[in-house]
């Protein structure tokens, strides 16, 4: 097998998912409205919280961060899964697949950071109200959210430059986009130490940080189950709930994947479950956040005030 021609690592090609051609438009159209949807819903906070004082708190400041996170993220993988819905199997050139398999683990990675970050947030909050803004002013806040995107883009390096090293006999992708298992599975060469490397490397980043965010509630929740009042009580789980739906959403679609060598998974587990991860978390991210929240709802009322004051003119 070593012996096979590797002049097919120039390009790869995209096998997306198996369907009737008379259902691939509605596919499309579907993924579209829900690609469509995310990127409103994601930027419509961002705005939200850049043009709203009451929302200058360090809370939505990281969930501002968080969906400029999903933007890009599912910006990364979703185009290319519109192509394949299209035109079927489609082709990407080498270095493409390469850096979208980068980008992609990136930005990942940097999610799992920047969740652990909102967890301390919230314990910060809940656990040391009085000390709170002090301890997370706006340089601090700042310093935290950019070593999440540092971290991550440094962390998925060493998978993406080692998957890119790899010896290839076969140049069909299993997936809609080029992520680490189906590109390992085309290789001329035993890819059982870089499997062992990708689950030290990203197991152990992503693992920590999810030990983190289950140490942190639980800190959240002894002080919380202390409180005199159940209306305190509510109040206090109410602004940790939505942050824990995500954590679950997010990390128990990505652990389904990346736990366990890519020999481990079936073709399709994968390119399934990552629509969890890669398209449905970024959709519902902002539901989550905005949904049955009085200061989103109140931000979007005093926004729209200023803005019919505006169109009326003095």
């Amino acid at each position: 097998m070593g012996q096979r021609n590797h002049t097919w690592t120039q390009s790869f090609v995209l096998a997306g998912f198996a369907a009737p051609g008379s259902l691939r438009p509605l596919a499309f159209l579907g993924t579209l409205c829900v690609y469509v949807l995310t990127l409103a819903g994601n930027l419509f906070i961002i705005v939200l919280v850049l043009v709203d004082a009451g929302l200058s708190t360090p809370m939505y400041f990281f969930i501002s961060v968080l969906s400029f996170l999903e933007l890009s993220y599912v910006s990364t993988t979703v185009p290319t899964l519109l192509r394949t819905w299209l035109w079927g199997r489609v082709p990407i050139p080498a270095a493409g697949c390469f850096a979208q398999l980068y980008v992609f683990h990136s930005l990942g990675v940097t999610e799992c950071h920047l969740l652990a970050v909102m967890a301390l947030d919230r314990y910060l909050a809940v656990c040391r109200p009085l000390r709170y803004h002090a301890l997370m002013s706006r340089e601090v806040r700042l310093w935290l959210a950019g070593a999440t995107w540092v971290a991550g883009f440094s962390v998925a390096l060493v998978p993406a430059s080692l998957t890119a090293r790899l010896p290839f006999c076969f140049r069909e992708v299993a997936h809609y986009f080029c992520d680490l298992a189906p590109l390992m599975r085309l290789a001329c060469v035993d890819t059982g130490w870089h499997s062992r490397v990708y689950i030290v490397v990203i197991g152990v980043f992503n693992t920590s940080n999810f030990v983190l965010i289950l140490g942190l509630y639980g800190a959240i929740l002894r002080v919380v189950l202390k409180l005199p009042s159940a209306a305190s009580r509510a109040k206090a789980f109410s602004t940790c709930s939505s942050h824990m739906t995500v954590v679950a959403l997010f990390f128990g679609s990505a652990f389904v994947v990346y736990v366990g060598s890519p020999e481990s998974h079936s073709k399709g587990t994968d390119s399934h479950m990552a629509l969890v991860y890669a398209l449905l978390t970024p959709f519902l991210n902002p539901i989550i956040y905005t949904l049955r929240n009085k200061e989103v709802k109140e931000a979007v009322r005093r926004v729209t005030q200023r803005i019919r004051a505006m169109w009326k003119g003095p």
